[in-house]
């Protein structure tokens, strides 16, 4: 038979009960990270804690009474998402969410959402305990580090491509200079040669561009410095932008003295931004016109500048005019438009030896001036016994008969190439696949290998590990033939034993400079 309660155990229940309850208010009252709330059975709110009021805004006197769609962004609330949130705790018990929320002052934040159905011991539904955190640091960083991996991706997937369109372009190329070099060679001199060769140079300039502007965005670009005079920099531009001068007629005039310019940088990348600049003028100007050249050093600073007569720049694009793709508008008989690279190549070199770079023009018609602005080298240290080692040993590696092998699947390339090095006095054997090479290679234990990379049965760092473990391979010179001239390239052929890189097409400056067993490539 059941007792009833004593009176007093009923009583210190419903004290216990009432403490319980005066604690877990405190409780909820103390957190301000969380908004903890109560709603009843029909989405109403009940209650409120400080930390509601944080995240969300409102009072507990501007909240109390009203529906929780007041937290939901308007879309939410048309697409009926409070109504179903409610429906899935009541039949399940809970309801989870993360997504945005609204603020009093109609900002959003990102928010986890947990919804509870709170039943009486009957089982009816009495409400919904909600409790909302405010996520929207941790949602940014999700969402900046999303964006910064889908960048470098992208930035991965575009230098991958621009890579292989590099080495794609420059394979046809090279059996094409081979032929030039071959013909000339061979005494044939006529002007169709030019213009074959003045145009296949311009396509290698904007392959050469089209790699470099990324590189240079990302610092990968590696400066050889040495003390040079500006005189000599500019002696080499004018050798590169010398045939778009000829073409046009333009006349060039020079004030750059020999001495007392000197600076501390890269030779070719140097010579490049003077030719970027001395094409970019002659692009610009009326056959005939006139492209000055000048420098001058005062105060620890070099100025070297390049003035043309031609159309000018517009004020708009002034501001413009070194970013990446941007051209001046030209008539359209100018036929050699470019990529809109070389000036933002200027830009970013002159940046990295230290210097600046402006445009200035009066307009449109009234010509163009570009200046740069660099730091003069420190005195020069005298070094006489340096330079006369150095060329001892450049002769002790000279020969006058060597031995080459040519290894390439590109059939014509490496046809013509090895009818450019006989013509040159060379004996010479070619093969078009690794397992061929090795064999070939061992018949006429060559002085010289110029391998390509790409090639079937084996790549041409796998060759070049094979034959520098030949008895005979001492003295071989193992020379890496390529379409990639990335830096990463570079390192790569060092580290399979590579003693040279050299990029297609090949020149006929470059080619006997390595058959004789010159110093590794600039670059």
């Amino acid at each position: 038979m059941s007792k009833d309660p004593a009176p007093g155990d009923s009583a210190a229940s419903s004290d216990a009960s009432q403490r319980h309850e005066a604690e877990l208010r405190l409780l909820i009252e103390s957190i301000k990270d969380y908004a903890i709330f109560m709603l009843d059975p029909r989405g109403v709110v009940a209650s409120w804690n400080p930390g509601a009021e944080r995240i969300k805004g409102y009072r507990a006197s501007e909240i109390v009474g009203r529906h929780f769609s007041a937290f939901y962004p308007e879309e939410d609330v048309t697409g009926g998402k409070c109504e179903l949130e409610l429906e899935v705790a009541t039949a399940t018990g809970r309801f989870e969410d993360e997504g945005w929320r609204v603020r009093k002052d109609g900002s959003r934040f990102w928010a986890n959402v947990v919804i509870s159905a709170v039943r009486d011991g009957a089982g009816r539904l009495v409400g919904f305990g909600k409790v909302t955190r405010d996520l929207t640091e941790r949602r940014r960083a999700e969402t900046e580090r999303a964006a910064r991996l889908a960048a470098e991706q992208a930035s991965r997937t575009k230098d991958e491509f621009l890579a292989v369109l590099g080495h794609e372009l420059r394979n046809p190329l090279a059996p094409i200079m081979n032929a030039l070099e071959l013909a000339r060679l061979r005494g044939h001199h006529f002007s169709e040669l030019d213009v074959i060769e003045r145009q296949t140079r311009h396509i290698m300039r904007l392959v050469d561009d089209l790699l470099d502007v990324p590189r240079l965005a990302r610092g990968k670009v590696d400066l050889r410095l040495e003390r040079i005079e500006l005189a000599e920099v500019v002696a080499q531009a004018i050798e590169i932008a010398g045939p778009i001068l000829e073409q046009n007629h333009h006349a060039l005039t020079l004030a750059v003295p020999r001495h007392g310019c000197a600076v501390m940088g890269d030779r070719a990348r140097l010579a490049q931004v003077v030719s970027n600049l001395i094409t970019n003028a002659a692009k610009y100007s009326e056959p005939g016109g006139r492209v000055d050249v000048s420098a001058e050093a005062s105060s620890g600073r070099v100025k070297l500048c390049v003035r043309d007569q031609g159309i000018g720049i517009e004020p708009r694009m002034l501001a413009s005019i070194f970013e990446s793709y941007v051209q001046q508008p030209r008539s359209r008989d100018r036929s050699m438009g470019g990529l809109g690279l070389g000036l933002a190549i200027v830009r970013g070199l002159v940046r990295m030896h230290r210097g600046t770079v402006v445009a200035r023009s009066a307009g449109p018609g009234k010509g163009s001036e570009f200046e740069i602005d660099l730091p003069l080298a420190p005195p020069e240290i005298e070094s006489p016994d340096e330079q006369p080692d150095a060329q001892v040993r450049v002769k002790d590696r000279d020969r006058s008969r060597r031995r080459v092998l040519i290894v390439d699947d590109n059939v014509d390339a490496a046809t013509l190439l090895a009818e450019v090095i006989t013509a040159l006095g060379h004996e010479v054997r070619v093969a078009h696949d690794g397992p061929i090479a090795i064999d070939a290679a061992r018949e006429l234990e060559p002085d010289v290998a110029l391998v390509d990379i790409e090639l079937p049965s084996m790549t041409g760092y796998e060759l070049a590990d094979l034959l520098g473990r030949e008895p005979w391979a001492a003295d071989l010179h193992v020379v890496a033939v390529t379409g990639h001239a990335h830096e990463t390239d570079r390192q790569r052929s060092r580290a399979a034993g590579f003693h040279d890189h050299v990029v297609k097409p090949l020149d006929l400056a470059t080619v006997r400079r390595i058959i004789s067993g010159g110093g590794p490539t600039p670059g």
